[in-house]
C-alpha cells in the first residue's frame, strides 16, 4: 500500500519538474522572438500591458503542458 503512494508522489513530482522545465524553456525561446527585451521592458519601464500579455501566454502555455502531461 505506501508503495501505490510513494510511486503517486515520486510521479508528481517527475511530471512537476518536466512541466517546469518546459515551461522556462518556452519562455526563452518567446523571448528571443520579441524584438526587445521583455524582461526589463516590464520591470523598468513599468509596461503592464506587456506584463499582462506575458502572464496571458504564461498561463496558456501552463494550460497546454499541464493538458499533454495529464492526457
Amino acid at each position: 500500500m505506501e508503495y501505490i503512494a510513494l510511486k503517486g508522489i515520486i510521479n508528481a513530482l517527475i511530471f512537476s519538474v518536466v512541466g517546469v522545465v518546459v515551461l522556462i524553456i518556452s519562455y526563452y525561446i518567446i523571448e528571443k522572438i520579441t524584438p526587445e527585451n521583455t524582461w526589463k521592458e516590464i520591470v523598468q519601464n513599468k509596461n503592464t500591458a506587456l506584463a499582462i500579455v506575458f502572464a496571458a501566454l504564461i498561463i496558456g502555455i501552463s494550460l497546454i503542458i499541464s493538458a499533454a502531461i495529464h492526457g
